[in-house]
């Protein structure tokens, strides 16, 4: 749904998992860093808010947006994780280049999906200019990196529901 109709940081507590045993990768683009950087806080703050511990959120960064789905291959061959949140900012330039950078993204991260037994998490901003990625990271349309968190932990559990 467009965020102009859903705030992405609005959502029913009640009905997220508690987080308190699961652990969680983040990766995060250093491209557009203001706005990455929102994006992560947001993320953060709501894995807390719903239990997971300082402990068991690692963080990684990459150069790029591009670079995200080798990033989240990195986690799942290098750690112990529930679910990889991608976490990236494309904006929209004079070129095409926007459209090859993000069908590789969202190639990659469903790829990475499908490939592999966790969840990942697509939570790339993918806008055509500056202001729009001000909104939803934490402007007027709340923030992408809570969306991106509540998920992560949902897919976490119910992959973990599907195991039982």
């Amino acid at each position: 749904m467009s965020s102009t109709l859903k705030n992405l940081s609005s959502y029913d507590h009640s009905k997220v998992p508690d987080a308190s045993e699961m652990i969680f990768g983040i990766v995060v683009s250093e491209w557009n860093l203001e706005i990455t950087n929102s994006l992560l806080e947001g993320a953060i703050r709501t894995l807390k808010l719903h239990g997971a511990k300082d402990k068991n959120i690692e963080i990684k960064w990459v150069p790029g947006s591009f670079e995200l789905s080798l990033g989240g291959q990195f986690f799942v061959e290098y750690r112990d994780v529930d679910a990889v949140i991608c976490l990236g900012c494309v904006i929209q330039g004079e070129t095409r280049h926007f459209d090859f950078i993000c069908q590789g993204i969202s190639y990659g991260i469903t790829d990475l999906n499908l490939n592999n037994n966790i969840p990942f998490i697509f939570g790339v901003l993918t806008t055509d200019n500056q202001q729009q990625a001000i909104d939803r990271s934490g402007g007027k349309h709340g923030n992408k990196g809570d969306e991106a968190a509540i998920t992560a932990i949902k897919m976490a559990a119910l992959q973990r529901e599907m195991e039982e």
